[in-house]
Formats: C-alpha cells, structure tokens, sequence
C-alpha cells in the first residue's frame, strides 16, 4: 500500500510547544490562513441566497462567472468572455485534481512541471494521479526559467505551472514568456495568479493578457476576500481547456455549495474591502521585517504575496524555524516544505493581526 509523503505543516506540532513558555503564547506564522472577517455584505448573501435547495452548475452560475468577469476587466484590464471562465472548489481542489483530467485528455504525456520552490500541491497532483512531477529551475529572483527545461520533459508534459506573485519567495514571472514557451511546445500554461491583488512592485500581472489560447488563470477569493471557508475559485483562459476541464468536473461532481454562489459574486463585486485588506498584509509585513531586522536577521519586502522569504543565516531553513519558535514563540515554515532547494530558507505568512505580531516584537 502507497501511502502520500506526511502533511507539511503536521511537522511543525513539535515547535509549537514552544509557545507555552511565553505570554500570549504561539505567535502563528506558518500558514497562510486568513485571520480577518470576509466583508459583512457576503455572509448576508451567502445566509439569503435562497440556493440551498437543489444542485448547482458545476461551471459556476451565470451571475458568479459574470462577477468574475467584471472583477478582471475593472481591476486588471483583461477582456474576456464570461463563457471561457468556470468555478471550482477554491484554487486548491484545481491545482491537485487538474492534472488527472489533462492525462485523461493527452495520455501520451505523463509530466506535470512547475517551478522547483513553489506551492507543495503542484506536486502532489502530479503524483495523486501517478504522474511524474518534474521541477523546473527558477532564478536568482525566484523566477521559473523555462529555457532550462528538458526538451524530453517537456515533449512529455501535459502543463506547467507558474505561480505571480509566487509562493513563497514573492517572485514575479514573465507570463507573456511563459505564455510563448507553452504556445512552441504545445504544452498547457496554468498561471496561479490567487495573490494578484497583493503586487507591491510594478503593476499585478496576469497571463491572459497574453492572449487565451493555451494558457488558464487560476483565481481564488480564499486571499482576497478572506473567504478561504467558502472554497471559491475559477479558472479562465483556453475556451477549449475550459470547456473540456468543466465538462470534467460536472462528470466528477466538483461543484461549489449553492449559497456561495451569490455570496462569491458580491464579493468579486466590491473591490473596497481588498483594498483595506492589502494595507494590513503591507503594514504586518513591514512590522515583520522590523522584527527580524531586530533580531539580526537579514528580510525585505517581496516583489509580491503576503509571505516574506527570509534566508536562514546558517543556512538551515529548520534550525532557524526552531530558534524563532524557541527564542521568540513565533512559528514559521522551513523552506524545505516548499521544495529541496527552499531548504536555505524560511518563510512568514502575514496573517496574525498587528497586535499578535507586536507580541513578537516586545520578545525581542
């Protein structure tokens, strides 16, 4: 019997009785789950929609996907038709069942790339599926280099993945390159574009502003909208990718809850709340580097995300999530969760109000 590697963040129990020892107790950095409330407007709508009863598209309904549409031509200028956008269960469910269903579509091809130091479930789809999953090197920015790859691998891949701003090191991809690779190799762009709202250097960046054909734009309000517990997404991109993929999952029944149906779309809506939402991720992290900066670690701002990548001055990203968590109570991730050669490093997710953080800061 296979059974699958053990949870990432199941590993950190053993640093987290660290917090015992302090006032306050556990300062929790590690995960990127949102602490504050999603806008009132959307738990109303979610608690009237009347949509209990019955089954929901599995594409999305007509109201959502045309919310969704209206956010990514009001915020990021993208034209596109509300008919190549579809729903899935939040970006996770996506991400990990996704490449299954391209398998099914091409089963010649059995490679799933994506950037060596990324989001672990990129991976995990490929080999929940029983594929190979291969990493691609990134640069010293933290930027996947697609000329690097394999020309076998990628005659063999059925997509690759890119992640701006990325998980975890900030890092802002060329998607209109990403976008050329996939087009010469006939190989499926999948841009994970869920913290699209949090760019702090330049303008936010998505794919599809590189043409739709053969690329997909993944999308969550888990981030944006602090909305992670209504397991909302959509993709868009590829009008033959997205009718095949919602055809898919209508199959599998991978459909989102009928009351989040309305409340999704009032949250995509209302760009206010994201707007507050981003000062608080930028005020934590500035608060954050503040105190790692204290402490004699070295951190700055990323290019994007609310994650700082902070290099372990061993070079030991374990042995200074230990000292973090032994000497401040502050729990963050080894960078080795995220791929071997994040193992240098740490990440911190900005997602403890200020005055959990200043908590940090007075242990100093």
């Amino acid at each position: 019997m296979t059974w699958p590697p053990p949870y990432p963040y199941d590993r950190l129990n053993e640093l987290k009785v660290f917090g015992d020892n302090f006032d306050g107790g556990l300062v929790d950095l590690s995960i990127g789950r949102p602490c504050d409330p999603p806008p009132a407007e959307v738990i109303a709508a979610q608690s009237s929609s009347g949509l209990e009863a019955g089954y929901p598209p599995s594409v999305g309904s007509p109201r959502l996907r045309s919310a969704a549409q209206g956010w990514l031509s009001r915020r990021f200028g993208i034209d596109i038709d509300a008919a190549q956008i579809a729903a899935c269960v939040g970006s996770k469910e996506f991400v990990a069942s996704t490449p299954r269903l391209l398998h099914m579509r091409s089963p010649e091809r059995d490679t799933v790339l994506f950037p060596e130091v990324a989001y672990p479930t990129y991976a995990m789809g490929a080999t929940l599926a029983g594929l190979r999953a291969v990493p691609v090197t990134m640069d010293s920015t933290w930027c996947i280099d697609l000329s690097s790859v394999d020309p076998a691998d990628a005659a063999r891949a059925l997509c690759v993945w890119v992640n701006t701003p990325g998980n975890p090191a900030g890092g802002m991809d060329d998607l209109e390159a990403a976008a050329a690779w996939g087009r010469q190799h006939g190989v499926p762009v999948i841009s994970d574009e869920c913290y699209i709202e949090f760019t702090w250097s330049g303008e936010p960046q998505s794919i599809l502003r590189h043409g739709h054909e053969g690329v997909l734009a993944l999308h969550s309000l888990s981030k944006r909208s602090n909305y992670a517990g209504g397991r909302i997404g959509v993709y868009a991109g590829d009008a033959e990718l997205v009718r095949y993929l919602s055809e898919c999952r209508k199959h599998s029944g991978q459909l989102i809850a009928g009351p989040m149906h309305e409340a999704g779309a009032v949250a995509f809506d209302d760009d206010e709340h994201v707007d507050i939402q981003r000062q608080r991720y930028l005020n934590r992290m500035n608060r954050l580097i503040e105190i790692l900066n204290k402490a004699g670690i070295d951190a700055s701002l990323p290019d994007g995300s609310f994650y700082l990548w902070v290099k372990a001055p061993s070079g030991d990203g374990w042995d200074l999530a230990h000292q973090l968590a032994e000497n401040l109570g502050m729990l963050v991730s080894p960078g080795e969760f995220y791929g071997p050669s994040g193992s240098g490093h740490v990440r911190l997710a900005a997602v403890e109000p200020l005055e959990l953080i200043d908590r940090v800061l007075d242990r100093v």
